[in-house]
Protein backbone atom coordinates (compact mmCIF):
# COMPACT_ATOMS: atom_id res chain seq x y z
CA UNK A 1 0.00 0.00 0.00
CA UNK A 2 1.45 3.52 -0.83
CA UNK A 3 -0.15 6.71 1.08
CA UNK A 4 -1.19 9.18 -1.82
CA UNK A 5 -1.87 12.24 0.31
CA UNK A 6 -3.49 12.51 3.62
CA UNK A 7 -7.12 14.85 4.22
CA UNK A 8 -5.59 16.23 7.15
CA UNK A 9 -4.95 20.04 6.68
CA UNK A 10 -2.45 21.64 8.92
CA UNK A 11 -2.80 24.75 10.12
CA UNK A 12 0.69 26.03 9.99
CA UNK A 13 3.53 26.47 7.92
CA UNK A 14 5.57 22.83 7.92
CA UNK A 15 8.90 24.95 8.22
CA UNK A 16 11.18 22.23 9.51
CA UNK A 17 9.04 19.58 7.69
CA UNK A 18 10.12 21.14 4.32
CA UNK A 19 13.85 21.74 6.00
CA UNK A 20 14.47 18.59 6.55
CA UNK A 21 13.41 17.33 3.08
CA UNK A 22 15.49 20.24 1.47
CA UNK A 23 18.69 18.60 3.74
CA UNK A 24 18.20 15.46 3.31
CA UNK A 25 18.51 15.87 -0.71
CA UNK A 26 21.16 18.64 -0.26
CA UNK A 27 23.54 15.89 1.52
CA UNK A 28 22.35 13.15 -1.35
CA UNK A 29 23.61 15.31 -3.95
CA UNK A 30 26.76 15.61 -2.29
CA UNK A 31 26.72 12.01 -1.74
CA UNK A 32 26.78 11.81 -5.12
CA UNK A 33 29.13 14.01 -6.10
CA UNK A 34 31.80 11.77 -4.11
CA UNK A 35 32.42 9.09 -6.18
CA UNK A 36 34.79 6.25 -5.28
CA UNK A 37 34.92 8.54 -2.01
CA UNK A 38 31.18 7.34 -0.55
CA UNK A 39 32.26 4.13 0.57
CA UNK A 40 34.62 5.83 3.45
CA UNK A 41 31.75 8.53 3.88
CA UNK A 42 29.33 6.26 4.77
CA UNK A 43 31.79 4.24 7.33
CA UNK A 44 32.63 7.61 8.96
CA UNK A 45 29.27 9.24 9.36
CA UNK A 46 27.06 6.00 9.32
CA UNK A 47 26.23 4.40 12.78
CA UNK A 48 27.96 1.24 13.02
CA UNK A 49 26.51 -0.97 15.77
CA UNK A 50 30.09 -2.72 16.41
CA UNK A 51 31.21 1.07 17.38
CA UNK A 52 28.77 1.21 20.24
CA UNK A 53 30.27 -1.29 22.90
CA UNK A 54 33.59 -0.62 21.78
CA UNK A 55 33.28 3.32 22.22
CA UNK A 56 32.35 2.30 25.96
CA UNK A 57 35.58 0.61 26.52
CA UNK A 58 38.80 2.55 27.71
CA UNK A 59 40.70 2.57 24.45
CA UNK A 60 38.10 2.05 22.06
CA UNK A 61 36.59 4.09 19.61
CA UNK A 62 35.89 7.89 20.34
CA UNK A 63 32.70 8.13 22.14
CA UNK A 64 31.64 11.34 20.99
CA UNK A 65 32.43 10.71 17.17
CA UNK A 66 30.71 7.20 17.66
CA UNK A 67 26.96 9.32 19.56
CA UNK A 68 27.28 11.52 16.74
CA UNK A 69 26.89 9.38 14.31
CA UNK A 70 23.64 8.36 16.08
CA UNK A 71 22.69 11.85 14.35
CA UNK A 72 24.52 12.27 11.19
CA UNK A 73 23.11 8.53 10.19
CA UNK A 74 19.93 9.85 9.64
CA UNK A 75 20.25 12.61 6.86
CA UNK A 76 22.26 9.94 4.60
CA UNK A 77 20.69 7.83 1.94
CA UNK A 78 21.93 4.57 -0.01
CA UNK A 79 20.39 5.60 -3.56
CA UNK A 80 17.31 7.67 -4.98
CA UNK A 81 14.63 5.14 -4.12
CA UNK A 82 15.81 5.07 -0.18
CA UNK A 83 15.94 8.81 -0.50
CA UNK A 84 12.39 9.84 -2.60
CA UNK A 85 10.42 6.92 -0.20
CA UNK A 86 11.39 8.15 3.03
CA UNK A 87 10.76 11.88 1.98
CA UNK A 88 7.45 10.99 1.03
CA UNK A 89 6.44 9.74 3.84
CA UNK A 90 7.77 12.73 5.51
CA UNK A 91 5.87 15.10 3.49
CA UNK A 92 2.63 13.23 4.20
CA UNK A 93 2.84 12.91 7.43
CA UNK A 94 5.50 15.34 9.18
CA UNK A 95 3.51 18.60 8.63
CA UNK A 96 0.41 17.66 10.71
CA UNK A 97 2.75 16.31 13.85
CA UNK A 98 4.94 19.48 13.41
CA UNK A 99 1.56 21.37 13.57
CA UNK A 100 0.73 19.51 16.84
CA UNK A 101 4.24 19.89 18.46
CA UNK A 102 5.53 23.22 16.93
CA UNK A 103 8.34 23.82 14.78
CA UNK A 104 10.98 23.85 18.06
CA UNK A 105 9.57 20.92 19.55
CA UNK A 106 9.34 18.90 16.34
CA UNK A 107 12.94 19.39 15.65
CA UNK A 108 13.74 17.90 19.04
CA UNK A 109 11.21 14.94 18.50
CA UNK A 110 12.26 14.05 15.10
CA UNK A 111 16.24 13.66 16.21
CA UNK A 112 15.44 11.95 19.19
CA UNK A 113 13.34 9.30 17.74
CA UNK A 114 15.97 8.93 14.56
CA UNK A 115 18.70 8.37 17.66
CA UNK A 116 16.18 5.69 19.59
CA UNK A 117 15.73 3.67 16.17
CA UNK A 118 19.48 3.71 15.56
CA UNK A 119 19.96 2.61 18.61
CA UNK A 120 17.14 -0.34 18.95
CA UNK A 121 18.68 -1.19 15.23
CA UNK A 122 22.62 -1.12 17.01
CA UNK A 123 21.05 -3.58 19.66
CA UNK A 124 19.39 -5.93 17.49
CA UNK A 125 22.63 -5.97 15.47
CA UNK A 126 25.25 -5.13 18.10
CA UNK A 127 28.45 -7.07 16.13
CA UNK A 128 27.48 -5.81 12.88
CA UNK A 129 30.08 -3.82 11.46
CA UNK A 130 27.90 -2.67 7.64
CA UNK A 131 27.14 0.92 8.12
CA UNK A 132 23.18 1.87 8.68
CA UNK A 133 22.04 5.01 7.58
CA UNK A 134 18.46 7.09 6.53
CA UNK A 135 16.07 8.61 7.45
CA UNK A 136 13.36 6.28 8.10
CA UNK A 137 14.04 5.67 11.47
CA UNK A 138 13.19 9.24 12.56
CA UNK A 139 10.35 9.30 10.27
CA UNK A 140 9.08 6.20 11.82
CA UNK A 141 8.50 8.31 14.52
CA UNK A 142 6.69 10.61 12.86
CA UNK A 143 4.23 7.90 11.34
CA UNK A 144 3.90 6.68 15.40
CA UNK A 145 2.92 10.26 16.39
CA UNK A 146 0.60 10.97 13.60
CA UNK A 147 -0.91 7.43 14.76
CA UNK A 148 -1.56 8.23 18.05
CA UNK A 149 -2.45 12.24 17.48
CA UNK A 150 -4.70 11.82 14.37
CA UNK A 151 -5.76 7.97 14.19
CA UNK A 152 -9.24 8.91 12.32
CA UNK A 153 -7.67 11.23 9.54
CA UNK A 154 -8.36 9.80 6.15
CA UNK A 155 -5.06 8.48 4.15
CA UNK A 156 -5.52 8.46 0.58
CA UNK A 157 -3.92 5.34 -0.28
CA UNK A 158 -3.53 3.43 -3.90
CA UNK A 159 -4.26 -0.22 -2.36
CA UNK A 160 -2.93 -3.47 -5.16
CA UNK A 161 -5.63 -5.43 -5.67
CA UNK A 162 -4.04 -7.64 -8.55
CA UNK A 163 -4.80 -7.51 -11.17
CA UNK A 164 -6.13 -3.75 -10.43
CA UNK A 165 -5.20 -0.96 -8.46
CA UNK A 166 -7.53 0.86 -6.35
CA UNK A 167 -7.42 4.57 -4.66
CA UNK A 168 -9.08 4.04 -0.95
CA UNK A 169 -9.01 6.69 1.93
CA UNK A 170 -7.66 4.62 5.03
CA UNK A 171 -8.09 5.61 8.18
CA UNK A 172 -4.71 6.12 9.19
CA UNK A 173 -4.74 3.81 12.42
CA UNK A 174 -5.15 0.75 9.73
CA UNK A 175 -2.42 1.84 7.20
CA UNK A 176 0.14 2.90 10.02
CA UNK A 177 -1.11 -0.09 12.00
CA UNK A 178 -0.72 -2.31 8.88
CA UNK A 179 2.71 -1.01 8.24
CA UNK A 180 3.89 -1.46 11.56
CA UNK A 181 2.68 -4.67 11.90
CA UNK A 182 4.81 -5.63 8.61
CA UNK A 183 8.13 -3.64 10.04
CA UNK A 184 7.68 -6.07 13.12
CA UNK A 185 7.24 -9.42 11.57
CA UNK A 186 10.62 -8.74 9.00
CA UNK A 187 12.08 -7.05 11.48
CA UNK A 188 11.54 -10.60 13.62
CA UNK A 189 12.97 -12.76 11.07
CA UNK A 190 15.88 -10.66 10.76
CA UNK A 191 17.35 -11.60 14.32
CA UNK A 192 20.50 -12.85 14.30
CA UNK A 193 21.12 -12.44 10.82
CA UNK A 194 24.22 -10.16 9.97
CA UNK A 195 24.99 -8.30 6.74
CA UNK A 196 23.55 -5.40 5.04
CA UNK A 197 19.32 -5.11 4.21
CA UNK A 198 16.45 -3.03 5.64
CA UNK A 199 17.02 -1.72 9.18
CA UNK A 200 13.69 -2.97 10.50
CA UNK A 201 14.26 -2.72 14.04
CA UNK A 202 15.29 0.84 13.32
CA UNK A 203 11.64 1.68 11.60
CA UNK A 204 10.02 -0.58 15.09
CA UNK A 205 12.05 1.35 17.59
CA UNK A 206 11.41 4.88 15.99
CA UNK A 207 7.64 4.27 15.69
CA UNK A 208 7.16 3.13 18.68
CA UNK A 209 9.27 5.94 20.33
CA UNK A 210 6.80 8.55 18.54
CA UNK A 211 4.16 6.33 19.89
CA UNK A 212 5.31 6.80 22.93
CA UNK A 213 5.87 10.51 22.54
CA UNK A 214 2.48 10.73 21.36
CA UNK A 215 1.31 9.61 24.11
CA UNK A 216 2.39 11.41 26.84
CA UNK A 217 1.01 14.38 24.68
CA UNK A 218 -1.98 13.50 23.89
CA UNK A 219 -4.39 14.06 21.04
CA UNK A 220 -4.89 17.56 19.42
CA UNK A 221 -8.08 19.23 19.65
CA UNK A 222 -9.11 20.86 16.55
CA UNK A 223 -12.26 23.49 16.52
CA UNK A 224 -15.00 21.97 15.66
CA UNK A 225 -15.15 23.12 11.92
CA UNK A 226 -12.42 21.57 11.15
CA UNK A 227 -12.05 19.09 8.32
CA UNK A 228 -9.58 17.05 9.86
CA UNK A 229 -11.53 13.16 11.21
CA UNK A 230 -10.04 12.69 14.56
CA UNK A 231 -12.04 10.22 16.58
Amino acid sequence: MIPLRDQNPSRSTPVVTRGLIVLNAAVFLYELSLGAALRDFMFTWGVIPARLPAALQAGGEPLGWTAFTLVSSMFLHGGWMHLVGNLWYLWIFGDNVEDRLGSVLFLFFYLAAGVAAALLHALSHIDSRVPTLGASGAIAGVLGAYAVMYPGARVVTLVPLFPFFQVIPLPAILLLGLWFVFQFVAGALTLGQAGGGVAWWAHIGGFLFGVVVARLIGRPRRPPDSHAEVV
